[in-house]
């Protein structure tokens, strides 16, 4: 059998696809959940709480119209930072800099937003692309130190993230604070036809639908299109994919730079649905958090979906649990859990994945052969 046959075999779309993948998602995730819980409420019994009163309230005030509307408001972010990770995990990459890619993107597009004067639908879509462009034009350090000095992306990507925050003080203290009416310390705020419309009296923004169309476009890229699948090839066996003739060194690239772009946007809903400027009041922890969504949705987009709105309900029942007199620092405890245990979870099922799926491939391997003998 000749090597380019193998390497077809090996870098099979189908080879690539773990068994019964939506399926191992939902068993995972739900698992390092319930896993969570069981452990959360045995503190919570040790320490004098009702554990099952404490999810009876999260439970009760989750379900109400206003809670699930801020879940939502929560996760719009979220879903954005998750697929920027999701994205370098296909390439085998580890991009822990969406935090700071994020807010280059913020930044950026506040500034630009806030000089211009365009129709609202053309001044958004200009903040979204400065938002992209400034993500992407910083996550692409990190890749060409990697490709050309074989610097490891967690540690360039650590440090950028610092660099980031100094650059973007620097720049705002010195060359874009804004001194207008307000006592507020901000840039120059935008004008209104930057405005992302609000919905159910301000509850929730628009921005969310942009959210889900980025998840919706990282499903077709990553798993309908040929070049998902050389970055899924190359992440799963780079030597089969060099000698199918993918080079490594571009997809390391181009990964990054998607990733980067993608965590761009995850500002935007805040500045332009919320804040309508820069400021020291900004969010922060988005690219944390992404990487804790992307984990538990084990990289897939309904799961990242899905695992964004639970971390967005998580956050938004902390008040009523500080009403009901229970420490709502045991939604820290519960998202801190979840986090170690979907790891601990995925590490387990992905051993035995990556074993099904070296067997499968193996045995498609020896196939010709036995036919041949």
């Amino acid at each position: 059998m000749s090597d380019e046959s193998t390497v077809q075999r090996i870098t099979n779309p189908k080879a690539l696809k773990a068994p019964n993948a939506v399926l191992v998602t939902v068993a995972s995730s739900l698992a390092a959940v319930l896993i969570a819980l069981a452990i959360a409420g045995v503190l919570l019994a040790v320490t004098g709480y009702n554990p099952f009163e404490a999810y009876s309230k999260m439970l009760d005030a989750g379900l109400e119209k206003d809670k699930l509307l801020e879940a939502l408001s929560r996760a719009t972010p979220l879903m954005i930072a998750a697929v920027a990770v999701a994205i370098g995990f296909k390439m085998n990459l580890f991009n822990i800099g969406v935090e700071g890619q994020f807010l280059m993107g913020m930044f950026f597009a506040a500034i630009v937003g806030a000089y211009v004067d365009l129709p609202p639908v053309l001044h958004v879509t200009l903040l979204l692309v400065v938002a992209m462009t400034a993500g992407a034009a910083w996550a692409g350090i990190a890749a060409v130190l990697k490709v050309k000095k074989g610097v490891n992306e967690v540690i360039a990507t650590i440090m950028l993230n610092a660099i980031a925050l100094s650059v973007i003080d620097w720049l705002f203290q010195s060359k874009f604070r804004y001194e207008g009416e307000s006592l507020d310390v901000k840039t120059k705020p935008l004008p209104e036809s930057a405005w992302m419309p609000d919905m159910f009296d301000g509850r929730l923004t628009s921005f969310i639908f942009i959210s889900l169309f980025v998840v919706l476009v990282f499903w077709l890229v990553v798993y309908k299109s040929k070049f998902g699948f050389r970055l899924r090839a190359s992440g799963a066996n780079a030597v089969a994919a060099r000698t199918a003739g993918i080079s490594s060194n571009r997809m390391i690239v181009t990964a990054m730079l998607m990733s980067g772009a993608v965590a761009g946007l995850a500002g935007l809903p805040y500045l332009l649905g919320e804040s309508h400027a820069y400021g020291p009041s900004r969010p922060d922890g988005y690219g944390f958090n992404g990487i804790a969504v992307a984990l538990l949705g084990r990289n897939h987009p309904a799961g990242i979906v899905v695992s964004a709105i639970l971390w967005g309900f998580l956050d938004a029942v902390q008040g009523p649990l500080q009403i009901a007199k229970i420490p709502q620092s045991i939604v820290l405890v519960i998202k801190a859990i979840i986090l170690l245990t979907v790891v601990i979870v995925n590490e387990v099922v992905g051993r035995r994945v990556a074993k099904r799926t070296a067997d499968r491939t193996a045995a498609q391997l020896a196939l010709p052969t036995a036919v041949a003998a």
